[in-house]
């Protein structure tokens, strides 16, 4: 199998180029960086750190394009549509990563989910996932009398907060409480709040230095407290997982699948 890489020269693009060359039965087909780009033409293992490849970084895959079975693109919110429309045009599927999605992003791939094969998750951690599940279960049995918190915490250079991550723990905690995130949820607080409501879900961030990425969801009644973490040494946990989502999603019909999908949690 072949898979293409949007945003190859990018921290996660990089990564996700040791993640295919990991695998036996998954090939590189396309490393794709922004027009204008300085690493057009450097060879996608070297940017990589992994030794040569025999495959060039490019801004125009259209001559790779046959031989590419599925794309991953963990990229910008700004380039996913630009990259939604290559993979329709192409019929390719892919898989998306990038975070910090808007809702009307959030209802492109949607739309996209119509014509090719999508998986979106905010996370690609085997872990992390099974934490999500763990979550679900956990609210069930005491999200209703409980005080829920979520602390995340990441590098200097993540640039939208609360993580994608974060907010997918908050928004599978709601749904099990049948409760609304958008009402819910409080960001940070600061001076006289005053006594905390107990519907509420509350997010802390943390940036700081290489801290790739660590994620606690806090149950506190009165008298005992349950913590589930989940920490991250190493990007290539999500790359790896990616690359996992890829050659799941290869043979899929059009639809919107999630990481929880592809390990077989729901």
């Amino acid at each position: 199998m072949k898979t293409g890489i949007f945003g190859a020269n990018g921290r996660m693009g990089r990564v996700l180029i040791e993640a295919v060359n990991l695998v036996p039965e998954v090939e590189l087909g396309a490393a794709i960086v922004r027009s204008g780009s300085h690493w057009i033409g450097m060879d996608a293992g070297q940017l990589a750190g992994i030794g040569e490849q025999g495959l060039s970084v490019t801004d125009t895959p259209e001559h790779q394009a046959d031989g590419i079975d599925v794309m991953i693109d963990f990229t910008l919110p700004e380039a996913l549509e630009g990259n939604l429309n290559w993979c329709i045009a192409h019929n390719k599927p892919v898989v998306i990563g990038t975070t910090g999605l808007s809702d009307k992003q959030k209802g492109l791939l949607n739309q996209a989910a119509q014509q090719i094969p999508v998986v979106f998750a905010a996370n690609y951690s085997v872990g992390v996932n099974l934490l999500l599940n763990l979550l679900r279960q956990t609210a069930r049995v005491m999200g209703h009398s409980c005080d829920i918190e979520i602390l995340e915490a990441h590098h200097r250079h993540k640039v939208d907060a609360p993580s994608g991550t974060a907010v997918a723990m908050g928004e599978v905690i709601a749904d099990e409480l049948d409760r609304d995130l958008n009402k819910d949820a409080v960001y940070g607080r600061e001076g006289h709040t005053g006594e905390r409501p107990q519907q509420q879900i509350g997010f802390a961030t943390v940036r700081a230095g290489d801290i790739v990425g660590e994620h606690t969801a806090m149950f506190a009644d009165i008298g005992e407290r349950l913590e589930l973490t989940h920490k991250a040494s190493s990007r290539l946990t999500f790359a790896k997982g990616a690359v996992r989502a890829a050659t799941w999603l290869k043979d899929k019909p059009p639809g919107l699948y999630s990481m929880q999908q592809v390990l077989g949690l729901e």
